[in-house]
């Protein structure tokens, strides 16, 4: 069977994530199935956001990662990859000289993308199952450990914005209130305060909270209800009961709940009832522009 292969490495702030994807092309359109999919907890943002440069030791841990990555790729018959760095990286000054060593060391180029970039990246690419939902309306969240991705999609319009208010920085009390009045502002700007917008919630903390507080295994949505719930089940407790009673893992234990406070915060604002959770996010927009960059250069060719 003829198939494609892409790669993508989302390096962000609080961990690097790399996906390869088969890309089947079929009469129906292209057919993405994620193959190998690898999640490196790796906390960039703890340096960037409390001392404004990423530190040697998680320098030296990256290019370790990145060289994994390489190797990995080089066993298969990759067409195109692409690595993004989002908030940690756009935040700390030695960014220049860590991305031109991780390029030498690795061979690995880092983009380091803008949060509108980030937020076009990730609401860009279609979810065939969740069409339904974006023919009124829908407001795209992304909560990431430094930034949060807004995309806001209307009949008339689309609206996109990033916001430095993130799970890390929540942690260590480095938001700003001016940007959670920003965030407010432009929710009821775009027409999404008091709208009841239904919720597209991507990021690896709504994706556990959704297998946890889902109803039926079916179900693509949790309530906003039981997101309450589960945030007063778990605001209280200890990392360690969390890891246990929830099976987290250690670097999600601290930031679920941060995570479920952003959230909530913008349901306040908007209303919304449900969030969807199709389980993508920055690396599955990824190798979907490199998908459709290749296409391109073939229909030029």
């Amino acid at each position: 069977m003829d198939f494609l292969q892409f790669a993508s490495i989302d390096i962000g702030s609080n961990a690097i994530r790399f996906l390869l994807c088969y890309v089947f092309e079929t009469e129906a359109g292209p057919y993405f199935r994620k193959g190998i999919l690898l999640r490196v907890p790796l906390r960039l943002g703890e340096d960037a956001f409390r001392f404004g440069r990423i530190s040697i030791e998680n320098e030296k841990k990256l290019i370790s990662t990145m060289h994994s990555f390489r190797h990995l790729m080089d066993t298969q018959t990759i067409v195109d990859y692409r690595a993004y760095a989002t908030s940690a990286m756009r935040d700390a000054a030695n960014t220049p000289y860590i991305v031109e060593h991780v390029e030498r060391e690795c061979g690995i180029k880092i983009n380091v993308i803008s949060g509108e970039e980030e937020a076009n990246v990730i609401s860009g690419e279609e979810v065939p199952s969740f069409l339904h939902v974006r023919k009124n309306k829908v407001l795209f969240v992304d909560v990431g450990g430094g930034s949060t991705e807004l995309t806001f999609h209307s009949k008339n319009k689309s609206a996109k914005e990033s916001f430095n208010i993130g799970t890390i920085r929540s942690l260590h009390k480095t938001v700003e209130k001016s940007e959670w009045s920003r965030l407010h502002d432009w929710l009821h700007e775009v027409g999404a305060g008091n709208s009841g917008v239904p919720i597209l919630g991507s990021g690896g903390n709504i994706n556990k909270i959704y297998k946890i507080k889902r109803r039926r295994v079916s179900d693509l949505h949790i309530t906003t209800h039981a997101l309450e719930e589960f945030y007063n089940e778990i605001k209280d407790k200890s990392d360690t009961e969390k890891i246990i009673n929830y099976q987290l893992n250690p670097d999600r234990s601290d930031v679920i709940v941060p995570a479920s406070e952003i959230f909530l915060d913008i349901i306040n604002i908007t209303g919304t009832k449900k969030i969807y959770v199709p389980k993508t996010g920055l690396s599955d927009g990824i190798v979907r522009s490199l998908y459709e960059q290749y296409k391109a250069s073939q229909t030029h060719n």
